[in-house]
């Protein structure tokens, strides 16, 4: 069984992180979640759930604040890490190895066992501090995917439009899937006019 890490900070977009959880639950995935404090007012701000509600589409929940989980060890193997979203404050701890809670020490675990750690982060406009940090968490090994929408799919839905973004990041991780449909061409290509 595949085991992922997911963290929800407090930066807008709740719901990309919420439905990874219930995406990766259907794919039969073993989630350890962290949900920041900030995350939890998010969730609630934006999708009016519960820190609860949010819990129980994990496999497994962790305390923010319990540096000593096993989480914060390279020998409690994951396939890695997704934190979505991203806070500015996560991306500069993640960034400068700050691992002063468990969110950024297990992203640290994963950077330094060479394991996959994808970052969603939200925020615009970029100062220069948040792009040095994308820039330093990338030269590090880890993937910095700002969850932007992409149009060329028509979607019809804010689900639909996250759910492609997630597309993304589960094929970043090898994780076979059908949420989004791949791109086959372009439209009015030779292909679909033969």
């Amino acid at each position: 069984m595949r085991r992922l890490i997911v963290a929800i900070t407090g930066a807008t977009g709740a719901l990309y992180g919420v439905q990874l959880l219930r995406h990766l639950r259907a794919l039969n995935v073993e989630t350890h979640l962290l949900l920041s404090p900030a995350g939890v007012l998010n969730v609630h701000q934006e999708l009016d759930l519960k820190r609860a509600d949010v819990e129980a589409l994990a496999s497994e929940v962790h305390n923010v604040s319990d540096i000593g989980a096993a989480l914060a060890s390279g020998s409690f193997r994951t396939d890695g890490m997704v934190i979505a979203p991203c806070s500015m404050k996560t991306l500069a701890a993640v960034a400068h190895g700050y691992a002063d809670n468990l969110v950024s020490r297990a992203a640290d675990v994963c950077l330094k066992e060479r394991r996959r750690l994808v970052l969603l982060p939200r925020e615009a406009p970029l100062n220069l501090a948040h792009i040095r940090n994308m820039e330093a968490v990338t030269l590090m090994g880890g993937i910095i995917f700002p969850p932007l929408p992409a149009f060329y799919h028509r979607p019809r839905s804010v689900e639909q439009m996250v759910d492609h973004s997630l597309a993304r990041v589960l094929d970043l991780l090898g994780i076979e899937h059908q949420l989004a449909p791949r791109w086959d061409g372009e439209i009015g290509s030779d292909r679909e006019r033969a």
